[in-house]
């Protein structure tokens, strides 16, 4: 059966399988193994592991364990990234760029030099490829990441006081909500849930699914419980401790127990007859309400046409200079266009009607 060996390129990077075939490997070892790119260095995770045929098809071989020669190419191209970073840095700074230069890599035969960087926008570096190209003499690719992308390069301290995760186990990100934050009951100050990197923390996605199943045994807050003794309205919990801050009817805050609530708080708990004839009131009233807008809005409606209607002249009456052009063109618009016999609209020769004095 073959064996099967995990390695990884950098700390807390991604894992790899490959075929470790009769290589006596063991974990942390430097091996060389053929990627896309060319040859790298990697280290191994974990012993090498029998599996079968099936699992290891398609998987490369690891050409050969490292040798201290391996080792001191390695050294050279680190001591080759400072350089390359630190002139990199230079020219942005000359070119006044929008772009911060995060690390530099070499790839293990020296073929070619990645350079990561982070941006708000789009960067035009044509220019500092040139530059680049022609000191270093060699392909240059220039990659832009994100902010816990670089964080996972560079690490650091968390709040915690502990190492990054990301740069020391989390090999991937896991996408983090506000909404964890409120489960656990946490204080949306953005700069306590907030990482280096500026995102969420990472950490908050760890004990979210414990919180939830914790919070489904404790009553919400704002309702009203009762215990053996006391009856009140839920105030406050603490998820961890399983305790919960009860609001009496007098104004009093009582801790408890979850265990020691028996229930919901009974209807006696709550005076009925205030509650109802408040509630009751406003449910009149609001009924009432409700009716007398509706009637109002027909009358007004009504009142508002009576005038037009009004407006409108009797036959034969006198009418406005400027009103009769309107009245004329009404009538011609008839089937036909003839108009009424006997109408006692506005003269058809525009003549006005004898007006008394």
């Amino acid at each position: 059966m073959p064996r099967i060996v995990t390695i990884q390129f950098t700390a807390a990077g991604k894992l790899y399988d490959f075929n470790a075939g009769d290589l006596d490997i063991a974990p942390r070892d430097k091996v060389i193994v053929e990627t896309e790119k060319g040859l790298g260095i990697a280290s191994v995770v974990g012993a090498p592991v029998e599996r079968p045929v099936e699992d290891a098809a398609g998987l490369l071989s690891i050409k050969r364990i490292a040798t201290p020669e391996d080792i001191s190419l390695l050294e050279q191209n680190s001591r080759k990234e400072k350089e390359a970073y630190a002139f990199c840095n230079r020219r942005i700074m000359e070119r006044n760029m929008q772009m911060k230069l995060v690390r530099v890599e070499y790839l293990f035969d020296g073929s070619k030099a990645i350079f990561y960087f982070t941006a708000d926008g789009r960067v035009d570096f044509r220019d500092l490829v040139k530059d680049l190209a022609h000191t270093f003499h060699t392909r240059i690719e220039m990659r832009q990441i994100g902010v816990r992308d670089e964080s996972k390069m560079v690490g650091g301290i968390g709040i915690c006081g502990r190492e990054l995760c990301c740069c020391s186990w989390l090999r991937d990100f896991q996408p983090v909500s506000v909404k964890m934050a409120k489960e656990q009951n946490l204080a949306l100050n953005p700069n306590k849930i907030s990482g280096q990197c500026g995102r969420l923390l990472c950490c908050l996605d760890y004990e979210y699914e414990t919180y939830c199943c914790l919070r489904k045994t404790l009553p919400k807050c704002g309702k009203r419980v009762r215990t053996e003794s006391v009856a009140g309205v839920v105030d406050k919990m603490n998820i961890l401790t399983g305790t919960i801050t009860l609001k009496l009817d007098d104004g009093k805050l009582v801790t408890v127990k979850k265990g020691e609530v028996v229930g919901e708080a009974a209807a006696a708990d709550v005076p009925p007859q205030r509650s109802e004839a408040a509630s009751g009131g406003r449910g009149q009233q609001k009924g009432r309400d409700r009716r007398t807008e509706r009637p109002a809005a027909a009358p007004v409606q009504r009142e508002e046409q009576k005038p037009a209607a009004a407006a409108a002249p009797a036959e034969g009456a006198a009418q406005p200079a400027e009103t009769q052009p309107k009245q004329g063109r009404k009538k011609r618009s008839r089937k036909h266009g003839h108009r009424k016999p006997g109408g006692g609209g506005a003269p058809s020769d525009g003549s006005t009607p004898n007006r008394k004095p």
